[in-house]
């Protein structure tokens, strides 16, 4: 596992040769050994259609490429790092939210309307979050960042999970999201938070939620 928590707002990541881990561009904080730190142009597995994607999802996070043999310690901005440590499945996050994460996984993107319908979309107009999220797939780990702290929430098939969608951070796993209105319409005039919208999780996996509801 490349990534250790150091304390609630770093990381520590050992960096091998011949393997690679891709960092928010401005989230190194220091390192020891011979590290290399380089403009990423797609970042991870995804190549070039996920670099497109990134583009037209308007979420075009510069990334940086690290690369040699050594440690380094990643933060960004004060905010709370939690460490994702991915077997298989896909984890699916804001572009924003990503502090670091493994060359081993492959990156892409995925429009949230294809889940959630036409509500799906909806939430990127209330919650002030995208209509894309960027997707990790594989086995690796990843560092992601969010406000006030992280809870892992599990999801069963008998026990969906409600989320106000601006606490979202992550989820993953087999997992349907569902925005509904817990409100009418005339009631949620100047509410954007989960008094007026929840974010339905189902399926098998677990989410990540955040103590606040800033935006990164």
């Amino acid at each position: 596992m490349p990534f250790r928590e150091i304390n609630a707002k770093m990381v520590e990541a050992t960096v091998r040769p011949g393997a690679r881990l891709f960092s928010q561009r401005g989230a190194m904080l220091a390192y020891r050994g011979e590290v290399s730190f380089t403009p990423s142009i797609a970042g991870g597995r995804g190549g070039v259609m996920s670099m497109i994607g990134r583009r037209v999802a308007d979420e075009d996070t510069p990334l940086m490429t690290v690369e040699g043999n050594g440690t380094v310690l990643f933060g960004h901005g004060g905010h709370h790092v939690q460490v994702i440590n991915l077997a298989g499945d896909t984890l699916y996050v804001e572009a924003d939210r990503l502090l670091a994460f493994e060359g081993t996984l492959e990156q892409g993107t995925v429009f949230l309307g294809s889940q959630g319908g036409v509500m799906g979309m909806v939430r990127g107009q209330v919650s002030g979050q995208g209509l894309f999220t960027t997707t990790l797939r594989g086995q690796g780990s990843v560092a992601v960042m969010a406000h006030g702290g992280v809870i892992e929430i599990p999801i069963t098939p008998q026990r969906p999970v409600h989320v106000d969608p601006q606490a979202y951070v992550a989820h993953h796993g087999d997992v349907r999201n569902k925005l509904s209105a817990a409100l009418g319409w005339r009631d949620m005039v100047g509410r954007g938070s989960g008094e007026a919208f929840q974010l339905e999780l189902s399926g098998s996996g677990a989410v990540y939620v955040q103590a606040s509801e800033e935006k990164l």
